[in-house]
């Protein structure tokens, strides 16, 4: 029992290591008083207000509550470990492995350092120059996303969709919610390339296809990104989406365009013209504070029209045809594995970037 004693003190300083750096008790103090507001019946004159305290609220329980619990459980096995005698050896080393296994995936929170890491995301999967074969990739790569999304626990709300005329998607916005989406996607952004035998050509030939994966974080607010009102142009339009007959007898959708950048967003599938301008102001925000990371400027008025990543940025490579290979430009992370890969195993390729960054 003493080996299994030492090991359970090197995972418990480990764990401690990691629980001090996130400052997990001063985010719990914070969270206790987040709930005494939210308990307040008169916060809830400010909608607003109150909404964006609940949201910070789940946000934080979600954060910390993990590491909350793998304390607990260190500390009750540390008193089993005292009581025990070798009957339950292998019982104690599973549940170790166990808690090693659980503070190395929760360590990754270590590397999100960004500014807006901890944030909510969007995605947006748009097919390339193709036709339907480049439709068909980018309807892959949403099925890929989904099936990580699902696995990795994150909620997920369709914002857009528009689908191919014979196969696959012309594009597709998703929101997703959960502990440091933003974080975990942002290594997706950029220019996806598949190399395959085309499904849609008679002779069979081998096709190169692209789509473009836009990951943004979540502002709905303007106190990180403040735009300003008189650099907008909001136009109206008979929106398409779905919320009734009323929303296709009315200008409910909205392209907002960011006249100092170019950068426009268009929105139809909210139920009335407010949603879809709110929807498409945040992802506005999210766009600009996408550019101005790539960019290295601290403000929105820095931003260089034209000088975003883009279509430029080809990021990861698929190979289907003539051997099978998914290759990460950036980092050089590599796997023959592609079935899994595209069945949304990509944890080591956002691992890499990760530790890269």
């Amino acid at each position: 029992m003493q080996e299994l004693e030492n090991r359970l003190e090197k995972l418990e300083e480990d764990f401690l290591n990691v629980y001090e750096r996130l400052q997990i008790d001063q985010k719990a103090e914070h969270l206790n008083e987040l709930e005494k507001e939210v308990a307040e019946p008169e916060i809830w004159r400010d909608v607003k207000l109150a909404t964006e305290k609940n949201q910070e609220l789940s946000r934080l329980s979600e954060e910390i509550q993990p590491f909350l619990l793998l304390k607990a459980q260190i500390n009750d096995l540390k008193e089993l470990i005292l009581i025990s005698d070798e009957d339950l050896k292998d019982e104690i080393e599973g549940q170790i492995v166990a808690m090693e296994d659980n503070l190395s995936e929760n360590k990754k929170a270590l590397l999100f350092t960004g500014p807006y890491d901890t944030k909510n995301a969007i995605i947006r999967i748009t097919s390339g120059a193709g036709g339907t074969e480049a439709m068909d990739w980018a309807g892959m790569l949403e099925r890929m996303y989904l099936r990580f999304f699902e696995k990795r626990g994150f909620k997920v709300s369709l914002i857009e969709r528009t689908e191919g005329e014979e196969a696959g998607i012309k594009t597709a916005v998703y929101e997703i919610t959960g502990p440091n989406a933003y974080g975990f996607l942002k290594s997706e952004h950029g220019v996806h390339r598949l190399v395959r035998l085309s499904p849609f050509n008679a002779n069979n030939l081998r096709q190169t296809s692209f789509a473009l994966v836009e990951v943004l974080p979540i502002i709905d607010t303007d106190t990180d990104v403040a735009i300003d009102e008189k650099e907008l142009r909001i136009d109206t339009y008979h929106s398409g989406g779905h919320g009734g007959q009323g929303v296709n007898t009315t200008n409910s959708a909205v392209r907002i365009t960011h006249l100092p950048t170019g950068i426009a967003v268009a929105i139809q599938n909210e139920r009335n013209f407010h949603q879809n301008k709110e929807k498409a102001m945040e992802i506005l925000r999210g766009k600009l504070a996408q550019m101005a990371l790539e960019q290295n400027a601290s403000e929105i008025s820095e931003l260089r029209a034209g000088e975003s990543a883009g279509w430029g940025q080809q990021i990861r490579n698929y190979v289907l045809q003539p051997y099978r290979l998914v290759k990460d430009t950036r980092t050089g992370f590599e796997t023959t594995d592609t079935d899994a890969v595209l069945d949304g195993k990509i944890d080591e390729f956002i691992d890499k970037y990760l530790e890269l960054c």
